[in-house]
């Protein structure tokens, strides 16, 4: 396959617009990414899929990750009098950068046999502005992988054909695997609850004095 800075400059050259950055992984993997902006995602991804020289026909796995708020150092170079002197001095500095949730995709080429070239897309923040172009429509093994992003994370694919929970009940709230995300104790809602969901749900039961107990409301699954 092409190094990603040529793949960059196509992508660049053929999609009149598009916003690419490369991201290193500083992992054992050394596995680098394209971020792409969300306006020109679905043209992007089209032409990665039909482009003849790259035919990245096949999405393996499509991921989310959740990005908290956090502050990085940086050092930077700054010039300063010192002892009546001009120097150029190291400098720390704060930066916040605000969360973001991202969807992560492994594409291949099953017509070329190359691949992975990893590409990647963020949201504006991690509450009121959480949706992103489904890429579904171009690759249909990212329709359940979607949902289940959109189910456990939060994001919203706009254009997904069906999206609606796969994983969680239609009554359950919040996101399970964001990182603040924090169990409740009282699991009322859940169709079957069982080993530690039960007894999280018996402390309730006393709350509850028409209710003979856990055992004549659900048999435990883990009998």
């Amino acid at each position: 396959m092409l190094p990603l800075e040529q793949i960059k400059t196509r992508i660049e050259s053929a999609v009149s617009g598009a916003k690419i950055d490369i991201v290193a992984n500083g992992g054992p993997s050394q596995q680098a990414s394209l971020l792409i902006d969300n306006e020109h995602a679905v043209a992007i991804a089209r032409f990665l899929r039909d482009d003849p020289e790259l035919r990245l026909d096949f999405c393996s796995n499509v991921t989310g990750v959740d990005w908290l708020d956090r502050t990085i150092k940086k050092t930077v170079k700054v010039k300063q009098v010192v002892d009546a002197v001009e120097k150029e001095v190291d400098e720390t500095r704060q930066e916040v950068i605000p969360g973001y949730l991202e969807a992560v995709y492994h594409l291949y080429s099953i017509a070329r046999k190359h691949g992975p070239l990893i590409i990647r897309m963020r949201t504006t923040d991690r509450a009121a502005e959480t949706r992103l172009p489904s890429l579904t429509p171009l690759w249909r093994s990212a329709e359940f992988q979607e949902r289940e992003i959109f189910d456990l994370y939060g994001i919203y694919f706009e254009g997904h054909p069906d999206l609606r929970r796969i994983l969680m009940w239609d009554e359950f709230e919040d996101y399970p695997m964001r990182k603040d995300y924090r169990e409740p104790d009282d699991y009322e809602y859940e169709p079957t609850p069982h080993g530690d969901v039960l007894e999280k749900a018996k402390r309730h039961y006393a709350l509850r004095p028409q209710l003979d107990g856990a055992e004549n409301i659900v048999e435990p699954l883990d009998r």
